[in-house]
């Protein structure tokens, strides 16, 4: 819950001056391009809406009713008056209000009221507006309006019909087509892709490995050809708003070419976009997508487009001559704007020249260093840890005569896998600082849970090295105290571990490992039960009465306590269920 509320103020954070620029109509910065900064590209199909006023010609000082209304509701709008024979220049004349709740002047080009604008996202059918002509306007004039259908669903320039000055002839009339500013033709794929030829007339980017996007609808597939001078790119894989590539310089996101195929209203959007740093991708402005292509089913998401190796008309697109890594991004997306992704990108695993031989690629999802830092981790708790203080609980009373290195055999044990235990946390513990190479603010209650372990951890061997004599009166304080370090370190690493295995750096599958590590508690938990009622005399030999040692085995093993063996059994058992659940992790881990 606190890394869902964290992305969501960041996200919130980052598109508030849009947002709220959005819904106040407060849209100076588009008073020269009408281009709302919705990070899209308008609608290319037939707009809904409609320009109407109540004459055709116009005197200096006459007021002309505007009227913007359509067979669909909208939410937005920016309405200007311009030169007929240059409608790229700035507006002119001035708007008089009709409706002060849903609509506002603006001031462009230094002109009071020159543009119109809504006053919040409530729907809407129809807005009028009084246009009163200047003392110096041009021979002929048009009207314009950008409709906001919603956030990125909008209609640029829409022209409205041609008022002239007097006498004047009016110009002749310009086409209304809008062309899309990052393709030259959409079309529907007619079938799903299909992973047939790859590497051999294709490279091929799949997760999982092997995939084929015509029957998986769990497949990620990124792939790509060179044909002349272009490339045709395909990227297919489930998701509820987008899926998404990118071409980068290293394995950390920022500074990258990245192309967008978004969900939003029943059509895909296939764009072009740049990043820099880690801030919300940068649409391109310039047409460099040609043969554009998109199909939605199953909750697959699937586009294709073709763009030049080299784009000199967009500097910011990477040249397709040289090598770069490889990067699958998928995420949710509302009115077409795209969310944070909540899964770690899949990378590949070395750079590929883009235009070079074909290849089937493969890749992670999970950096090395983090899968480093979880493999430490779990061979520290679910296998050293936890077996080091099952000894210590529950050994003592063994082989009271038999020594090891000057030590009774259950403390020497027990001292090798805490010390294990320790040195494996503290390699683990530094290693996500050397991969992230500062505190990650996005990993929630984990990281605090990790440094109260690395904490409890290194208390234990300073507390070990200070204890008194096992006749010191003082002795129950450090019974007592070693005792509860190291069980709430145990406890509080546990939990870390479930937080662990959900973060983005190292997100293992769902649900099957976090029931893994459940049964692991729970076989923890029975095991250690089971040793405590033997402990109190619960469980014993049957037929044994108040006998302590029965012969058992072999006449080698007369003098062999059954009670040891017992515990021995129960250990075994333990250390070897410890193992199949930390291994299982472990390969959950590698497959990532």
């Amino acid at each position: 819950m606190c890394y869902l509320q964290t992305v969501l103020v960041i996200l919130a954070a980052l598109s508030f001056p849009v947002i709220n620029g959005y819904k106040n109509g407060k849209v100076q910065k588009a008073c020269e391009s009408m281009m709302p900064e919705h990070h899209s590209q308008p609608n290319i199909t037939a707009s809904p809406y409609t320009l109407t006023v109540n004459a055709s010609k116009f005197s200096p000082g006459d007021n002309i009713r505007v009227t913007l209304s359509g067979s669909e509701p909208f939410e937005g709008f920016l309405i200007q008056a311009r030169d007929a024979t240059n409608i790229d220049g700035s507006a002119i004349g001035s708007f008089k209000l009709v409706d002060l709740k849903i609509s506002q002047r603006l001031t462009c080009n230094r002109i009071e009221g020159s543009a119109v604008s809504h006053t919040s996202d409530v729907k809407k059918n129809k807005i009028e507006v009084i246009w009163k002509a200047p003392f110096n306007s041009p021979p002929a004039v048009q009207f314009l309006a950008t409709v906001l259908a919603h956030y990125k669903v909008f209609w640029l320039k829409l022209r409205g019909p041609v008022i002239t000055h007097g006498d004047v002839t009016p110009p002749p009339s310009q086409s209304t087509t809008v062309m899309s500013t990052h393709s030259s033709s959409t079309s529907i794929i007619p079938q799903p892709f299909s992973s047939d030829g790859c590497g051999r007339q294709k490279s091929c980017f799949l997760d999982p490995v092997g995939c084929n996007p015509s029957v998986d609808t769990n497949c990620f597939y990124l792939a790509y050809s060179t044909t002349g001078q272009t490339v045709l790119f395909e990227l297919s894989g489930p998701a509820q708003g987008y899926v998404s590539f990118a071409l980068s310089s290293d394995k950390w996101m920022g500074n990258d070419d990245v192309y967008l195929c978004v969900y939003d209203e029943g059509r895909v959007s296939v764009e072009a976009a740049h990043t820099t740093g880690r801030t919300y991708p940068k649409v391109s402005s310039q047409s460099v997508l040609m043969d554009v292509g998109w199909r939605v089913s199953d909750g697959v998401i699937q586009c294709k487009f073709s763009r030049s190796i080299y784009t000199q008309q967009d500097p910011v697109r990477f040249s397709l001559n040289n090598s770069y890594y490889l990067f699958i991004a998928h995420g949710s997306a509302e009115y077409g704007m795209i969310h944070r992704h909540t899964r770690q990108p899949l990378i590949s695993s070395h750079h590929q020249v883009i235009t070079g031989p074909p290849e089937i690629l493969t890749g992670s999802r999970s950096p090395l260093l983090m899968k480093y830092h979880g493999a430490l981790m779990l061979i520290a708790w679910m296998l050293a840890g936890s077996t080091g203080t099952l000894m210590a609980g529950y050994f003592k009373p063994d082989w009271p005569e038999q020594t090891l290195f000057g030590q009774k055999i259950w403390f020497q044990v027990h001292r090798t896998l805490m010390f294990l235990t320790v040195l494996l946390t503290s390699v683990g513990f530094i290693v996500p600082f050397i991969y992230r190479g500062k505190w990650s603010t996005r990993a929630g209650a984990h990281p605090f849970l990790g440094c109260t372990v690395m904490i409890l951890a290194f208390c234990q061997p300073l507390m070990a090295a200070f204890r008194p004599a096992p006749d010191s009166s003082r002795r129950w304080i450090f019974n007592w105290l070693h005792w509860g370090v190291g069980n709430a370190a145990e406890i509080i690493a546990v939990t870390s571990i479930f937080l662990g295995i959900k973060q983005q750096s190292l997100l293992l599958p769902y649900p099957w490992t976090t029931g893994i590590l459940s049964a692991f508690v729970v076989w923890t938990i029975v095991l250690k039960l089971v040793l405590q009622l033997h402990k109190h005399g619960v469980i014993r030999k049957a037929g044994s009465g108040d006998e302590d040692r029965l012969p058992v085995l072999s006449d080698n093993a007369k003098n062999v306590n059954w009670d040891t063996m017992f515990r021995l059994s129960v250990l075994a058992v333990f250390v070897l269920g410890n193992s199949a659940f930390c291994i299982s992790l472990l390969a959950a881990i590698r497959n990532i």
